[in-house]
């Protein structure tokens, strides 16, 4: 039987997988509630482009507080890094960015243009149990699904409206 490490154990096991950052290796490892390193396969160009608009347009719409590849500390899971995030201004102060964020921000964004759509339920639930107010997913054809704890919801609550070209989802 596996132990559930504490937050301080998850975030030392998250400094000393993603130390090599500096070093030109990227920073976007994930930690499972037991210490695991979770594979997290390096972004496709296509999934680059998609995840810096969606940035550009949440920073735009709702505030210039958003981020990309930000590590946060979940409930259920452990360490996870959504594409984007956004949170309230005042979220963001006495958070030391060098290290996951504590909690589940506001909103987290998940590009699944390259990557299996196995678990993303799991994703999604561990983000809402651990703060998020909203969870948005954008599929492989483009689709925005935006998900609350209440569920799927017809639009976002944040009133963040995507607008993704084409071209880069699949036909």
């Amino acid at each position: 039987m596996s132990t559930f490490l504490e937050q301080d154990g998850l975030v030392a096991t998250w400094c000393r997988i993603n130390a090599g950052a500096d070093s030109g290796r990227p920073a976007c490892s994930e930690v499972s509630q037991h210490g695991d390193v979770v594979a997290f396969p390096q972004q496709s160009a296509g999934r680059q482009i998609i995840s810096t608009g969606v940035y550009c347009q949440i920073a735009e719409q709702i505030g210039h507080v958003a981020g990309m590849s930000t590590a946060a500390i979940t409930r259920s899971f452990g360490i996870r890094v959504p594409d984007v995030v956004w949170m309230l201004p005042e979220k963001w102060e006495g958070i030391d960015r060098d290290l996951p964020i504590p909690f589940a921000p506001d909103i987290c964004v998940e590009v699944l243009l390259d990557r299996p759509t196995t678990g993303i339920a799991n994703r999604v639930n561990a983000y809402l149990e651990s703060g998020a107010r909203e969870v948005m997913i954008i599929r492989s054809r483009g689709q925005v699904q935006c998900y609350g704890v209440e569920g799927l919801r017809k639009r976002s609550i944040f009133e963040v409206s995507l607008s993704l070209e084409s071209i880069y989802f699949d036909a």
